[in-house]
Order: structure tokens, then C-alpha cells, then sequence
């Protein structure tokens, strides 16, 4: 299936980042310094020319962009939900919940122009560009708090959420860059996802996961079960088109943004446990994303 084979090339990346840290002269140290270049210059240049090159027409997509957004709130209320559960750790909680909501930006848009070429590639780009800035304020949240953090200066300075927010600006207000500007950032953000997936590999401890498994198969859950559920049921209680029935449901069965990983590092989280939990999310959307498709078609 194409879907299956799309995603595999991400996990192989991990692994490689795992085998280069372990087995190679490219140990820890080589890859905090990855971290930091992906957290605070890759993934927020990638995420501004997602969505500024793709043009938004919020009107016309009210209802489609409502439902990406009812998907992602679903999964931030359920995940926030768990950190009450006894016995839930606040670190491992505050660090992991973000994967049960967050989406890979970079294999959703791919992913779309296998599904529908250049409009379902402008679909994406108008749920990244309301979802993004969702996702990453209720990422950083728990993770701001517990570590005791300004959560407003943490907000105000996130480079994801500077990404986001500049490139949904930049759209509204109709900015084009010259095209070599465009080109160059283009090609800056593009070594976002290999290089922010082989920080996931360097950083793999798939025994941290033991840490609280109990907590990592709740989420993953949400993420690749709950969530394709909600968007098969949303998709057709609105009535929407099947062309964008496909987008979102395929958008609802996304893996968890390599990113977490870096997010939860870099504010002093639990990375060890994110990174297992990105590594699970990547394999698990590759057999994942189809069923999720094949169920819409079944129910349609």
C-alpha cells in the first residue's frame, strides 16, 4: 500500500540515528547539538513554508477545518484527561501527552499529494495552519508547568509556535518572498524531518517505555485509534465531500510529530520516553493509516 511504504523510510531514519549514536564516532554529544539546530531553526522554517506557500480560504472550509480542529481537541481533552489517573508520574505525563495529539506536518503533506494531489496538499496546508498553533500551545503547557516555567515567555518564545504563527500570518496578509528566498528556506526546512528522526533514534531508549507502559499504550491509542474513530464519525455527520473525507481521516491517522521528542528534551521532560513513544507512533500509523482509510470506505 503506499500509505504503508510513505511512512517506512521515517522509521528507517530512526533506526539509523540509533545504529550512527551507538556504533559510530557520531555519539551523544553530536546529537544534542542536532537537537538544538531542528528545535530552534529546522522544524520553525518548515513549518512556516508549509503553510505559506499553500493559499487558505478559511470561509469556503469552515466545516473541514472545524473537524481537524474537533480531532485534535479530542485528543488534547483525552490525553490531559490521563495525568489525573493515580499513579501517573507529572514529568513522564507532562512530556508524553503531546504524542496523543501532535501529527507529523512533513508526512501529512506528503501524504496528501499521494491522496489528491494539489488540492488535498492545500487541504493539509489549511490543517496544519489552524492545527499547529493548537498543538504546540498544548504542548508546551504541561511541560511549562511542571518544570515551573513562565508559560506566557515559554509561548512567546517557542520557535514552533513563532513558525507557525508567522507563516498563518504571512498567508492571511497575502506576503510572497522572492523565490529564492522560498527556495532557500524550502531546502532549510526539508532537512528538518531526516535529521529531527535520526534525533529521535540517537536519543531511543525503547526500555524507558517500561517507565510507565501502561500511560504510553493509553496514548498511542488516542493517537492511532480514538482519533481515526473520530474523524470517520465527524467526516460524515457533517456530510463532507469524500475527496475531503479522505484528507481528514488520513490527516486524524497521522503518526505523532517527530518533533515531541525534541520539544520534551530540550524543556527538561522525559525524552527517553517521548523518543520510544515516536519511534511506536511511526510504526504503528504505517499499518495504522490504511485500515483507518479502509474503514471510511467500508462506512461510506
Amino acid at each position: 500500500m503506499p500509505q504503508l511504504l510513505l511512512l517506512l523510510p521515517d522509521f528507517l531514519l530512526i533506526v539509523s540515528g540509533y545504529l550512527l549514536c551507538r556504533h559510530t564516532a557520531l555519539s551523544r554529544s553530536v546529537w544534542d547539538g542536532v537537537e538544538k539546530l531542528v528545535y530552534y531553526l529546522l522544524f520553525p522554517v518548515l513549518l512556516f513554508v508549509a503553510i505559506i506557500r499553500q493559499p487558505l480560504e478559511f470561509g469556503a472550509l469552515l466545516t473541514f477545518a472545524g473537524c481537524g480542529l474537533a480531532v485534535i481537541g479530542t485528543g488534547i481533552a483525552l490525553a490531559y484527561a490521563l495525568g489525573r489517573w493515580p499513579g501517573v508520574d507529572p514529568l513522564t505525563h507532562a512530556s508524553g501527552a503531546q504524542t496523543a495529539f501532535r501529527f507529523n506536518s512533513y508526512v501529512a503533506l506528503a501524504l496528501a499529494e499521494r491522496l489528491g494531489g494539489v488540492q488535498a496538499v492545500a487541504w493539509i496546508a489549511l490543517l496544519i495552519a489552524v492545527c499547529v498553533p493548537v498543538c504546540n500551545v498544548a504542548a508546551v503547557f504541561p511541560l511549562a508547568r511542571h518544570s515551573r516555567q513562565n508559560f506566557g515567555a515559554e509561548l512567546i518564545r517557542n520557535p514552533l509556535i513563532i513558525g507557525t504563527v508567522s507563516g498563518l500570518a504571512a498567508n492571511l496578509l497575502g506576503l510572497h518572498l522572492p523565490d529564492v528566498l522560498t527556495t532557500t528556506m524550502t531546502r532549510v526546512g526539508s532537512a528538518a524531518l531526516p535529521l529531527g528522526l535520526m534525533a529521535v533514534g540517537a536519543g531511543l531508549q525503547l526500555g524507558a517505555l517500561k517507565d510507565a507502559p501502561g500511560l504510553a499504550a493509553c496514548l498511542l491509542g488516542i493517537r492511532h485509534f480514538v482519533l481515526p474513530l473520530v474523524a470517520i464519525g465527524l467526516v460524515h455527520l457533517v456530510g463532507l465531500p469524500p475527496a475531503q473525507q479522505v484528507v481528514v481521516v488520513a490527516f486524524a491517522s497521522l503518526p505523532t510529530a517527530s518533533s515531541a521528542y525534541v520539544l520534551a528534551a530540550r524543556m527538561g521532560g522525559h525524552g527517553p520516553f517521548v523518543a520510544g513513544l515516536v519511534s511506536l507512533s511511526t510504526l504503528l500509523g504505517m499499518v495504522g493509516l490504511p485500515m483507518a482509510l479502509a474503514a471510511l470506505q467500508a462506512f461510506s
